[in-house]
């Protein structure tokens, strides 16, 4: 195992968890659950989820913060294992096949263009390989199993999830906004949502509030780009020369996504069961819909006035620039190589 996710890492290293816990009263406390219980209905949107999340933990603050964490990630990995019964496995196929060649093209550049950042910007170098490795493959997970691998201290780990943390959000209400003002096609939000956006639940996020093609498309893409963790991981520890056997060997073991092969299970089970097993399937991913919507208020409560006080000026820019670069990169790429039908 990594240890704490990248949630926990920060909660714990601010300082949050127990403090919060300790004085919550039970107004708090109810208020915190009546909002994750809003966030199950209809009328929360994915955008509006984070923000009151976000918005519950930089005022009254989580009550949960360490269980919230826990939580978030254990609801996201559940729920995108959901989606697949949504999705018969030519369509995961189809989905994969039109945006691999972006995804790939988009971790090479990532990586190029964050390792020129950093020297430039001249941030401390384990800083700058985490935020550069966060923005290339999955945000803080990625940054989660790199930072064992490369021997990260606790201040680089801070900085890095901090800085991902913050830019991801930002992606969540952007790019929808984006996509519709440049009129783009389901398709093509999907394959630069999720080139372009950090985390799994950002892109499934931003994808859900564009439309229902776009979210099957940008889940598919987001797991195979979720899959390069591991040969980063041990790049990573060769460039900082581990010896094999030490925890970067470990971390890259410990950060295989394993739940993606019961995603690929689950679009099997569509493909294969009777056609009677529709309703409860299209039901059960109806389901992880939803709850991807509570996953990502349970994102945004975990954020706190410490996170942000984590982020430094020179690593902030770096990740802006680096994510502004690979944005509108991937943009470009989608509108001139997929034009809209």
């Amino acid at each position: 195992m990594l240890g704490p996710s990248p949630m926990e890492f920060l909660a714990l290293r601010t300082g949050s968890g127990s403090l919060h816990q300790q004085h919550a009263g039970t107004a708090h406390r109810i208020a915190f659950v009546a909002l994750a219980a809003f966030c199950l209905t209809p009328w929360a949107s994915p955008a509006l989820a984070l923000a009151l999340g976000a918005g519950l933990a930089l005022t009254l603050g989580n009550p949960f913060p360490e269980r919230t964490a826990k939580a978030s990630r254990t609801l996201l990995q559940a729920c995108v294992v959901g989606l697949g019964f949504g999705m018969p496995l030519a369509a995961v196929a189809s989905a994969g096949a039109a945006g691999i060649g972006f995804t790939v093209a988009g971790i090479a550049a990532t990586l190029a263009a964050g390792t020129l950042l950093g020297r430039w910007l001249r941030v401390e170098r384990t800083t700058s390989v985490l935020i550069t490795a966060g923005t290339s493959i999955c945000g803080g997970s990625a940054i989660a199993a790199v930072g064992p691998a490369i021997g990260a201290g606790a201040e680089a780990m801070s900085v890095s999830l901090a800085t991902v943390f913050v830019l991801n959000a930002v992606a969540l209400y952007v790019f929808p906004a984006v996509g519709h003002l440049l009129h783009l096609s389901q398709e093509q939000f999907a394959v630069w949502a999720a080139v372009a956006i950090h985390d799994t639940s950002s892109v499934v996020g931003a994808a859900a509030a564009y439309g229902e093609e776009a979210l099957r498309g940008a889940t598919v893409l987001k797991l195979a780009r979720a899959l390069w963790i591991v040969p980063l991981t041990l790049g990573a520890a060769a460039l900082f020369r581990r010896a094999p056997g030490s925890p970067g060997e470990a971390a890259a073991r410990a950060g295989i996504p394993w739940f993606i092969g019961l995603f690929l299970l689950a679009a099997g089970a569509r493909t294969l069961l009777p056609a009677g097993a529709v309703p409860v399937l299209d039901g059960a991913a109806r389901l992880s819909r939803r709850g991807l919507v509570l996953t990502l208020f349970l994102v945004g409560a975990g954020l706190s006035r410490a996170t942000l006080r984590a982020v430094g000026f020179r690593p902030m820019l770096q990740g802006a620039l680096l994510w502004a670069v690979v944005s509108v990169s991937a943009l470009l790429a989608v509108l001139t190589l997929m034009p809209a039908a």
